[in-house]
């Protein structure tokens, strides 16, 4: 259910791999998502489940049967499952028909995120909803040692780490645009930082517009996204809007670095964007960046603390923003490219399968 028109990182990379994967030989690969009614284009297949009310694109899905029946003529040799919620369990009942493996990949924190909305006195009753459903697969997969840790913390076995990777063709240094400054009204010497994601709480916002009242006039930040904050100090610009992926490589690769305060991220798939596109970091000691970002790519600064923030953004430009963005570039593309995150899933699938090439159902 989390693929949606505006959705973010998990559908890039289930795109990702249904691209990679239809023209590897020996594989068929389905993706099975949310739709108004029942359909099939080049191998992604809607399956009815009503809008939610708040828009965006979303669906959520409340009926077993037809994902099931989509799954029973797909006849799969093995289904991975996306999201923690009925498809989840519509795998499962199709493995005890078809006799086939369900990999679970644990994509979203799901304790902190219903924590975050609902009040954290339901966190026991989640950890024990996720504890079971991710009993039941034969292989979990999680984005970040960080979460990685959490489900065995809960219990969960067979856990491994799978990193996302990043699309290193349209994020890249040669989308920059010179004429962005000119456009936001900046002169050619303002340290222009960005940051783009949704604005939701969880990416802690107010550290930004705080740490950037400390830096002052010199420096710069663009905010682009959706449900971006309305009231900004002067050192800011917001373009509030969902902005498809050439747009928002055009605006990072014309940046000097990102800025991110988000402190409960599962992987940070901006983050690579950002290095992909040739600049820097300055994001959060919290979550799974520690785990991406180095010293030869970007600074870590203590979460929840805009002048700590501020202190390292200075520290950033001090060391050199076109060194370090370099060198970001150079460690996604040793790390994070996307044929070697998907032959890295095929190694999983293999492993569960125990034989040769698989036609995979993603559920």
């Amino acid at each position: 259910m989390f693929y949606a028109p505006a959705s973010g990182g998990v559908r890039t990379y289930l795109d990702a791999k249904h691209r990679r994967l239809g023209v590897k030989p020996g594989i068929r690969h389905s993706l099975l998502i949310p739709g108004a009614h029942l359909g099939e284009h080049d191998g992604v297949y809607t399956v009815p489940a009503p809008a939610l009310p708040f828009g965006k694109g979303y669906r959520f899905p409340l009926r077993l049967a037809p994902w099931r029946n989509v799954l029973q003529d797909l006849q799969p040799d093995l289904i991975e499952v996306g999201d923690p919620y009925l498809t989840a369990w519509a795998a499962l009942d199709a493995r005890r028909q078809l006799d086939v493996p369900v990999i679970g990949f644990y994509h979203s924190d799901l304790p902190l995120l219903v924590g975050n909305r609902m009040g954290h006195w339901v966190t026991p009753n989640i950890e024990a909803y996720v504890t079971k459903l991710y009993g039941n697969f034969d292989r979990v997969l999680a984005p970040s040692q960080v979460m990685a840790d959490k489900l065995t913390g809960l219990g969960v076995r067979n856990v491994y780490v799978q990193p996302l990777g990043v699309d290193l063709q349209t994020f890249h240094p040669d989308a920059r645009d010179n004429g962005l400054r000119a456009e936001l009204g900046i002169t050619e010497d303002t340290r222009l930082l960005i940051f783009a994601g949704r604005g939701s709480k969880e990416k802690n916002l107010p550290i930004l517009l705080k740490c950037m009242q400390r830096l002052g006039p010199r420096y710069h930040l663009l905010l682009v996204g959706s449900s971006m904050p309305a009231v900004v100090p002067d050192n800011v610009s917001v373009i509030d809007s969902f902005c498809p992926a050439p747009t928002v490589a055009r605006l990072m690769a014309s940046a000097d670095a990102l800025l991110h305060a988000g402190d409960q991220e599962t992987f940070g798939l901006v983050i690579l964007e950002a290095m992909a596109c040739g600049i820097p970091v300055v994001a959060v000691a919290a979550g799974a960046f520690e785990e991406i970002i180095n010293e030869d790519c970007g600074l870590l600064c203590l979460p929840n603390n805009p002048q700590a923030m501020a202190n390292a953004v200075r520290e950033l430009f001090s060391r050199g923003c076109v060194k370090l963005g370099r060198q970001a570039r150079q460690h996604v593309e040793q790390h994070y490219a996307w044929d070697t995150v998907v032959d890295s899933l095929l190694s999983h699938y293999h492993a569960v399968l125990g034989h040769s090439l698989p036609r995979v159902a993603n559920g």
